[in-house]
Order: structure tokens, then C-alpha cells, then sequence
């Protein structure tokens, strides 16, 4: 029942994943699995692996995060009830607490594979920056009906666990990043408005927050079909080639302060 991800190193301080790219569940959970292959699917973040493709430090999930959630603090990364999983019964029969307890030691060391990631990187830079790529759901209701434009951008930059200081880059890479023409239009970017980050945000702001930041990155599935998974590879790439020219702008303003309380919080 281990936790299948892939780490590739770079020496940049610059870090992407994608924790809930993964679509596997491992064998023995199976027989209590109450879901359809297709309803995790849907909650899952396919593409997002494709999308943290970059010449950088990067982490892939290949697990589901119904196997075990790294987005959750430690005691909700196991779904219990359905209210942990969007009203979806998740296990039936309930999983035993042996195999609860299986995954949390995954979960335990991914989250050290994660430390000694972050501690390599300082000791080399002294500074961070982490693009956590997600994607989420706007036709939950039905196919063909989607929410609303004003609360549901295509792009949610969630930085609502960094420190103050960090907000300065916040702004700076919505704006980047809103400034991106796709076909004949400007991407939608809004900060904080679906999302403001989760339990992998949370901790590393809570023990690395003064070297560097967090960027939850929450891409809308315009990009595919969330009900049947069809991909518009076009768009997928368009995607793919904007974060890849923010690698050089994020180093850029890891150098660069936008003023001088940027880094040093005087």
C-alpha cells in the first residue's frame, strides 16, 4: 500500500508538484472501495502531472487522494466520511485502522521526503519558491452547466498561508500571469477567490515561511472535460509553456525585491 511519486531534483530554487495528479489505488484497498473508477476521476487533478513537466525540482503523485490526501492535515488525509470527500462514500465496508494507519506512514514520509527537499534547497539558495499545481471542478452539477464566471476564475492563485511578506510576489505573479494572451483573449487571474491554499501550503508556510512561499495554483478544467476527461491538447500546452516562462520571472524576483521589505520583513 506504499505511496508511488517520482522526485526529480534540479539545483534551482524553484519547486513544482503535482500531489493530486495520481489515479492509482493499491490492491488490498480495493475490495473496500465504494467508488466507481470514473467518480474519482472527477475529483482528482488529471494533467496537472503534464503541466509540472518543467526544468525544475519536481514531485508527481501517482496515488489517488482517496488513497491518502497529502492536500489534508494528517488526521483528515484518510476520507472517513463523506463530508471529507465532497458527500461521496468513499469506503464500504469503513477502512480498518491497521490499514488507516499504512497510509498515514506513507503520508509521514512523503511529508520527510519533503523536509529533506526543502532543507537541501536552502542550504543551497537560502530561498524558495513552490508552484503546488491543482485543478478543480466547475460543471458539478451537470455536463453542460457551468458555475458561475464571477466566483470561479480560470485561474486561483492561493497564497493564503504565506507570510506577509511574501504577499508582494503573490501579486506580482497574478499579475504575470493574468498578462498571458490565450488565442484571442487574457486569462482570468484572481487571488484567493475558490481557494487559498491547503494542508501541504499550510505546512510548509508553518515551518519554512521566512525563506520562501507557497503558490497553490488551482486551474479551472476548461482545459478538458471533467465528466469525461477528454483533453484539449492545445490549451493543456498553452498552460504548460506559461508556467515554464515563469520559471525565469520567479527567479528574477527572488533576486529582485519589489520593495525593500520584500525579503526581510523590516
Amino acid at each position: 500500500m506504499d505511496l508511488v511519486y517520482t522526485l526529480h531534483k534540479e539545483q534551482i530554487p524553484v519547486i513544482v508538484t503535482a500531489i493530486h495528479q495520481g489515479h492509482r489505488v493499491a490492491a488490498p484497498l480495493m475490495e473496500y472501495m465504494h467508488l466507481q473508477e470514473h467518480e474519482r476521476f472527477r475529483e482528482e487533478d488529471p494533467y496537472t502531472g503534464y503541466m509540472a513537466n518543467l526544468p525544475v525540482n519536481r514531485i508527481v503523485v501517482e496515488t489517488s487522494r482517496f488513497q491518502v490526501d497529502l492536500n489534508r492535515r494528517r488526521e483528515q488525509a484518510v476520507y472517513r466520511r463523506p463530508k471529507d470527500a465532497w458527500g461521496l462514500t468513499v469506503w464500504e465496508p469503513a477502512l480498518p485502522e491497521l490499514m488507516v494507519d499504512r497510509l498515514l506512514e506513507g503520508y509521514d514520509r512523503f511529508y520527510a521526503e519533503m523536509d529533506q527537499l526543502l532543507q537541501w534547497v536552502l542550504a543551497l539558495f537560502g530561498k524558495f519558491v513552490v508552484l503546488d499545481i491543482h485543478s478543480y471542478n466547475h460543471r458539478r452539477t451537470r455536463p453542460d452547466e457551468s458555475a458561475s464566471i464571477g466566483e470561479n476564475p480560470e485561474l486561483n492563485i492561493g497564497t493564503g498561508h504565506n507570510h506577509e511578506k511574501w504577499k508582494p510576489l503573490g501579486h506580482c505573479l497574478a499579475s504575470f500571469l493574468a498578462h498571458h494572451r490565450f488565442e484571442d483573449r487574457f486569462l482570468d487571474v484572481r487571488e484567493n477567490v475558490k481557494f487559498k491554499g491547503g494542508g501541504f501550503s499550510e505546512w510548509i508556510n508553518r515551518n519554512y515561511g521566512a525563506y520562501g512561499c507557497v503558490f497553490s495554483l488551482e486551474f479551472k478544467k476548461t482545459f478538458m472535460d471533467e465528466w469525461t476527461g477528454w483533453v484539449d491538447i492545445s490549451h493543456l500546452n498553452r498552460i504548460h509553456a506559461m508556467l515554464g516562462g515563469c520559471i525565469p520571472f520567479l527567479l528574477h524576483m527572488l533576486d529582485t525585491p519589489v520593495k525593500p521589505s520584500f525579503l526581510h520583513g523590516h
